[in-house]
C-alpha cells in the first residue's frame, strides 16, 4: 500500500513525485514508455528556467534520478484500469498486476496524433516515424518530409537538417505556427523547403515501404507528389484518458476537464500536465501542474 500512486512518469508525473515525497508520503510512479516523458526526444530545450539550453533526454534523466534519489518507488507498466473499493484505490496493469493507494495522480500525458490515412500504421517505423531523434539517423544522406510546422515539427527539421541532404516541410496553413526563431533558423537552412496551404492525402510505396507524398493545395486545389524515404509527422498530440473517465470527466476533445487546481469530481483523484484542459503545453506548466496536484493530494491525505 502506498499514500500515492502516480501513473505517468513525464515532466508533470515526476514532479508530483518529487513534492510528494518531500512531503512525507510514500509514492508509486508507473510508467508505460519511458521515465522522463516526450520531452527525452527533444534535442535541445531552450525555455526550461535555469538552462539556457539542455538536451531532453539530459533533463528527464535529471528530473527522474531526482525523485528516485528521494525514495520514489518506479514501474514500467502500463496502467489499464483504475477502481476505488472502500476508500482504498486499485490500480490494475496490463501486466497483470495490481497496486493500492490512498490517493492517485493521473499525469498520463498525450500520444502522437496521425492523419489516419490508409495504410498509414502498417508504415509507422517503414517510413513514418514521430521522432528524429530516434530514428533520423537511419535516413543520414536521403530526403525526408516534416509533416507540420509547430515547435516540435521546426526542432524536429533542423535535426534533420543536420543529416538529410533534403527536409521538406509540409504544413497546411499559411504559415508556421511555432517560434519565429525556429522559423528563421530553419529555413535559413539551403537544404530545406516548405510548402504551405497544403496537407498529405495520401502515401506511396514501393515493397511496402513508404517512397512519396500525395500533397493537396488547400487554396489552388493543386494535386502533387514528392518522393521521399522518410516522413516523420509533428501533427499534434492526442490524450488517452477514457479509461478514466468515470474517476474524472472529459472534455469534448477527451482531456481531463479539470481546472488550475488539478482536482477532479471523484475525492482522491487529481489530474496533471497534458492530459488536463489547458491553454498552454510545456515543461513548465506540466511541472507547475504536477507541483499542484501534489499538494492537493496531500491536503487530501492529511
Amino acid at each position: 500500500m502506498h499514500d500515492i500512486i502516480v501513473v505517468g512518469g513525464g515532466p508533470a508525473g515526476l514532479t508530483a513525485a518529487v513534492y510528494c515525497l518531500r512531503a512525507g508520503k510514500s509514492v508509486l510512479v508507473i510508467e508505460k514508455n519511458g521515465f522522463g516523458g516526450q520531452i527525452a526526444y527533444s534535442p535541445k530545450v531552450e525555455n526550461i528556467p535555469g538552462f539556457q539550453v539542455i538536451g531532453g533526454a539530459e533533463f528527464a534523466d535529471k528530473l527522474t534520478e531526482q525523485a528516485a534519489a528521494l525514495g520514489a518507488e518506479m514501474e514500467m507498466e502500463k496502467v489499464i484500469k483504475l477502481e476505488k473499493q472502500d476508500g482504498i484505490f486499485k490500480v490494475h496493469t496490463e501486466e497483470g498486476s495490481t497496486f493500492e493507494a490512498k490517493a492517485v495522480i493521473l499525469a498520463l500525458g498525450v500520444k502522437h496524433r496521425t492523419l489516419g490515412l490508409p495504410g498509414e500504421e502498417e508504415l509507422i517505423g517503414n517510413g513514418i516515424s514521430f521522432c528524429a531523434v530516434c530514428d533520423g539517423a537511419f535516413y543520414t544522406g536521403q530526403e525526408v518530409a516534416m509533416i507540420g510546422g509547430g515547435n516540435s515539427a521546426l526542432q524536429e527539421a533542423l535535426l534533420l537538417a543536420e543529416v538529410c541532404t533534403k527536409v521538406t516541410v509540409v504544413q497546411n496553413l499559411s504559415g508556421f505556427t511555432g517560434e519565429k526563431k525556429l522559423a528563421d533558423a530553419l529555413m535559413e537552412r539551403e537544404n530545406v523547403t516548405a510548402i504551405f496551404n497544403t496537407v498529405v492525402s495520401g502515401y506511396k510505396t514501393d515493397n511496402g515501404a513508404l517512397c512519396g507524398l500525395q500533397l493537396h493545395n488547400d487554396v489552388t486545389g493543386e494535386e502533387s507528389e514528392i518522393a521521399v524515404d522518410g516522413a516523420f509527422l509533428a501533427v499534434g498530440l492526442m490524450p488517452e484518458n477514457e479509461p478514466f473517465a468515470e474517476f474524472a470527466k472529459l472534455n469534448d476533445w477527451g482531456y481531463f476537464d479539470s481546472g488550475e487546481d488539478c482536482c477532479t469530481d471523484t475525492e482522491g483523484v487529481f489530474v496533471a500536465g497534458d492530459c488536463r484542459s489547458k491553454r498552454i503545453r510545456q515543461v513548465v506548466t506540466a511541472a507547475g501542474d504536477g507541483a499542484i496536484a501534489a499538494m492537493a493530494a496531500c491536503r487530501y491525505l492529511d
